[in-house]
C-alpha cells in the first residue's frame, strides 16, 4: 500500500516487451538459418528489411509509451495493494498521450474492495492517460466494475463479462442450536446494527432491511456503470446475468473482440511497451536457491514428529477393570 510499510518488502519489476520480442525473433531466426546458403541470404536480407522498417516506425512515435499492468483478482481484491503502487509509478513517469493497458481477470468479490480497485483505474484517466482494459477469461461483477472505467474494453470471444448484480448468502444455525438447548445472544446499540445473523433467529423485519441494503448497493453499482459507459442500457444488463464476449459486444458491455496478446503485439509495432509488476523481494535463502530445500526439510521433520506420536499412541494401552 502506498506510503505504508509492507510486512514483506516489495520491488517494482519492469520488462521492456519490445526487447523481449526482439530476442525471441532472433532466437527463431537462428533456428531457421539451418537451410541452404541461398535461403540464408534471402531470409537474412528480408529480416533486415523488416527490422529496419520496424525501427523506423518505432523512432517516429518513440515519444508514446504503453504501460502494461496485470490485475488477477480474488474475492477480496487482494491484488489492489500492489496494483495501486504500480499505478502511482506509472502516473509519476507517463506523459500525456501515453496509454495504460490493464490485463484484467476477476470474477468479482467484496464490494468495498472492488470499489477501491475501480477507483485506482479512475486515477489513470484523471492523470490524462488513455486506459484500455483487456479481458481474456473473465471480468464479472466486481471485475466488470473495474473494466467499465476504461476508455476501451477488449474481450476474447468466450470471455465471461457482466454479472452486474449483488449477492449475499449465509447459513442460519438457530434451529440446530435450539435443538441442542444452546442459546445465542446478541447485544447491539442502534436499531439496525445487526439485521440477519448466522446464529440468532431472523425475522421478516431483519430480512427486509438486509434486502434493502442489497438493493441499495445494486443501485450504486448501476449508477457507477452508467457514469463510465453512458451509452450502455444499464437496466437491460443489470440483471446479474453474464455474457460471453461476442454477446457482450452486441450489448455494448465491451468495445472490441480480441485478446490481450494480439492487442499488445499491435501496439509494439509503433510504441515502446513496458510491463510493470510488483513482487515481493526474495529472501537470502531464495536468492541462494535454498528455500525449497528448507521447506522440504521442515515438512520431513513434521512428518517424523507425527509418526513418533502415532507410534507412542500405539504403545500406550487403555487401562481395563
Amino acid at each position: 500500500m502506498l506510503f505504508h510499510l509492507h510486512k514483506k518488502p516489495s520491488e517494482l519489476h519492469i520488462v521492456h516487451l519490445n526487447q523481449v520480442q526482439e530476442k525471441h525473433q532472433q532466437a527463431l531466426q537462428k533456428v531457421l538459418k539451418t537451410g541452404s546458403a541461398n535461403k540464408k541470404c534471402c531470409f537474412k536480407s528480408l529480416c533486415k528489411k523488416k527490422t529496419a522498417k520496424a525501427d523506423d516506425k518505432t523512432s517516429e512515435s518513440s515519444k508514446q509509451t504503453v504501460f502494461v499492468l496485470d490485475f488477477d483478482g480474488d474475492i477480496k481484491a487482494s491484488a489492489v495493494d500492489q496494483f495501486r503502487e504500480e499505478i502511482t509509478a506509472v502516473i509519476a513517469i507517463a506523459k500525456a498521450g501515453d496509454e495504460v493497458v490493464v490485463r484484467l481477470e476477476s470474477g468479482g468479490g467484496q464490494v468495498n474492495s472492488y470499489g477501491l480497485a475501480a477507483a485506482q483505474l479512475a486515477r489513470i484517466k484523471e492523470a490524462g492517460l488513455s486506459l484500455t482494459v483487456t479481458v481474456d477469461k473473465v471480468a464479472a461483477s466486481g471485475g466488470y466494475m473495474m473494466a467499465c472505467v476504461a476508455d476501451k474494453v477488449l474481450a476474447s470471444e468466450f470471455a465471461i463479462v457482466g454479472s452486474v448484480g449483488v449477492i449475499s448468502q449465509l447459513p442460519n444455525f438457530h434451529e440446530l442450536l435450539k435443538k441442542h438447548d444452546i442459546a445465542f445472544e446478541t447485544f447491539t446499540a442502534g436499531e439496525y446494527k445487526r439485521t440477519v445473523t448466522m446464529f440468532g433467529e431472523n425475522d421478516d423485519k431483519d430480512r427486509a432491511k438486509h434486502q434493502e441494503d442489497i438493493d441499495r448497493i445494486h443501485e450504486l453499482f448501476k449508477t457507477f456503470v452508467k457514469k463510465h459507459r453512458p451509452s450502455l442500457d444499464v437496466e437491460k444488463i443489470a440483471t446479474g446475468e453474464f455474457w460471453f464476449g461476442t454477446d457482450a459486444l452486441a450489448l455494448g458491455l465491451v468495445d472490441e473482440i480480441g485478446t490481450s496478446d494480439a492487442y499488445i503485439l499491435s501496439l509494439m509495432k509503433s510504441h515502446q511497451v513496458f510491463a510493470l509488476n510488483t513482487r515481493t523481494k526474495p529472501t537470502l535463502a531464495e536468492k541462494l536457491g535454498l528455500s525449497e530445500q528448507l521447506s522440504a526439510g521442515v515438512q520431513k521433520l513434521a512428518q517424523l514428529g507425527a509418526d513418533s506420536v502415532i507410534q507412542l499412541g500405539q504403545k500406550i494401552k487403555t487401562p481395563t477393570l
